[in-house]
């Protein structure tokens, strides 16, 4: 099983030094009040394991306290949705995956005002509440009890602990799943051998005069790191690259792309073949938009003017494929609202990590069966204000895979 490529040029983090808990002497007053803090602070720690259910009562009167209850939906079930995107299940699901880490080393300032450390519901709805809004830290600070600190302490932690323990929510299908994935893209969009879309977008923030180059100056004059997602037919992220400066064209990104490189070398896309009528081969591809290059395992739509029928009937199915990347990076997009707002001069090395747990909070609502409130979401376009740049790169041998596609393919009735 192929692993996802999490990001495109992102240094490799330190590890971590946890230090070992020593036998405390029993010499001297200060070493026996050390001893006895450790032993507290175990105690505490000990308190973590069991799931705490006092955190959302008072979370919900910090909402009425501020008066920020307003368009907070009456069911308490959707109202956890609202504000923390998933199920209670889901939830507490994710506390399972990050529940030892976050209490292996609480750092310095987790204890709250009543001498308690804070519970891992806490701090995993602290983080998601974060992610899932995008609001300035002192403003969710407030909404939890907890200052400006904690929140950047608690937040990372989280998607330090994401990053590792839920990678598996992140995967390339193996060749069992991977016909399944054909088999439901071709009865949607009735493309033979067709294993998901590809797209990019946008992730736009601003950055201190040091750091302003032209590279992360994108076309919309915006500075932004790229986001880019290959999804299945269920709009799950099957492979995603970050870490790359929004001033560069997508064709160049993917080239970047260890995706693309494991597709040129034949470790990736390379399933069983499929057979047209005329004993021509079909390849294993993906679909994408005119931004991306014709290559042998990706195809793009036909361009010009007085296309053939085929070519036409290629496009609009080639097109109900390709929405499923343009919806699937809508959704985080809409759900963890971090990623659609301009974020405030993040460091760059850690941003790939904000955008990969994102992704994966994503994914983990897809595999749970899980469903955002309607409202959330946003709408089809995922990258309001950019313009698609064309890319004119036609592989000879993607041109013949196309034609061969397109001669398959009976003739597209439109949908009503």
């Amino acid at each position: 099983m192929g692993r996802a490529m999490a990001t495109g040029k992102k240094p490799k983090k330190g590890k971590r030094k946890i230090r070992g808990s020593k036998k405390a002497k029993t010499k001297g007053p200060s070493k026996v009040k050390r001893a006895k803090s450790r032993g507290t602070l175990a105690a505490r720690r000990a308190d973590l394991r069991g799931p705490d259910t006092e955190w959302w009562d008072a979370f919900l009167s910090k909402q009425d306290e501020s008066g920020g209850s307003a368009a907070v939906p009456s069911d308490e079930e959707e109202a956890f949705r609202y504000f923390f995107r998933t199920s209670r299940t889901t939830f507490d699901y994710i506390c399972s995956i990050v529940r030892d880490d976050l209490i292996s080393m609480p750092p310095s300032g987790l204890i709250n005002i009543e001498g308690r450390l804070l519970s891992v519901e806490k701090q995993v709805a602290i983080a998601m509440r974060r992610l899932a809004s995008g609001d300035p830290q002192v403003n969710i600070g407030a909404s939890f009890g907890v200052g400006q600190s904690t929140v950047s302490q608690v937040t990372w932690r989280f998607i330090e602990s994401m990053e590792e323990r839920a990678r598996h929510h992140l995967v390339w299908p193996d060749q069992e799943r991977m016909e399944d994935i054909k088999a439901k893209l071709e009865a949607v969009s009735g493309l033979p051998n067709c294993c998901g879309a590809i797209d990019a977008t946008h992730i736009t923030m601003t950055l201190p005069a040091v750091d302003s180059s032209e590279d992360w100056c994108d076309p919309a004059k915006n500075y932004s790191m790229f986001l880019q997602g290959v999804v299945d037919d269920e709009m799950r992220f099957i492979d995603i690259v970050t870490g790359w400066p929004g001033g560069l064209t997508v064709s160049r990104l993917l080239e970047y792309s260890g995706f693309y490189k494991l597709c040129e070398a034949g470790n990736r896309l390379n399933g069983p073949v499929r057979v047209s009528g005329d004993d021509a081969e079909i390849r294993e591809f993906i679909v994408g938009d005119i931004c991306y290059p014709l290559l042998p395992w990706l195809m793009t739509p036909f361009q010009g003017k007085n296309l053939s029928t085929p070519m036409v009937n290629f496009n609009a199915r080639q097109k109900d494929a390709k929405m499923l990347g343009t919806r699937a990076l809508a959704r985080p997009k809409g759900s963890w609202r971090i990623l659609d707002k301009v974020i405030w001069r993040p460091a760059k090395d850690k941003l790939p990590s904000i955008i990969l747990v994102c992704c994966l909070l994503h994914n983990i609502i897809l595999d749970r069966k899980d469903e955002l409130l309607p409202h959330i979401q946003l709408p089809e376009h995922h990258d309001t204000g950019y313009n698609i740049k064309k890319c004119k790169q036609e592989n000879p041998i993607g041109k013949v895979m196309r034609d061969t596609i397109a001669g398959h393919l009976p003739i597209y009735e439109a949908k009503s």
